[in-house]
């Protein structure tokens, strides 16, 4: 594993590791930090909202008044597919038959069944195209969990 070694604020040498690409099919509930490159199978705009729904006037001040836009999209590779929630400029990115590069991307939980999503701490890019065909009968997001107590 090739590392590249960068000084941080405080002058000591920090080693960058090289990702570690996760498949779709080995991403489980409640885990976060996957990377992964994914193939768009399919995206659909969900909802088209207000940003400043439920917020003070204080805080509308500060921010734009670009309304908030969640689009679920079908993402997957040659081991499964999942559903993928992308937000506001996640939305343009994510358009049918492109290759992304999901960086460090977690699984939510809605209605017991997996979500992946990019929060402000991970990143989505566009990559060259995928040569794998995506293998869209193992739907990961169609997977229903249930949380059970364990009582000891």
């Amino acid at each position: 594993m090739a590392t590249t070694a960068t000084t941080n604020a405080t002058g000591t040498v920090t080693e960058k590791r090289k990702p570690v690409f996760k498949k779709v099919d080995q991403l489980k509930p409640g885990t976060s930090g996957h990377t992964l490159t994914v193939k768009v199978v399919s995206s659909k705009l969900v909802k088209v909202g207000n940003k400043g729904t439920g917020r003070s006037s204080a805080m509308l001040m500060n921010r734009s008044s670009q309304p908030t836009r969640i689009s679920e999209c079908l993402v997957g590779d040659e081991t499964g597919t999942i559903l993928f929630t992308a937000r506001n400029d996640q939305v343009d990115i994510m358009t049918p038959e492109t290759t992304v590069i999901l960086r460090n991307a977690k699984i939510d939980m809605f209605k017991g069944t997996m979500r992946l999503a990019v929060d402000k701490w991970g990143r989505v890019e566009v990559t060259e195209p995928a040569k794998f065909e995506v293998k869209e009968d193992n739907n990961l997001s169609l997977v229903e969990y249930e949380l059970v107590n364990v009582d000891n």
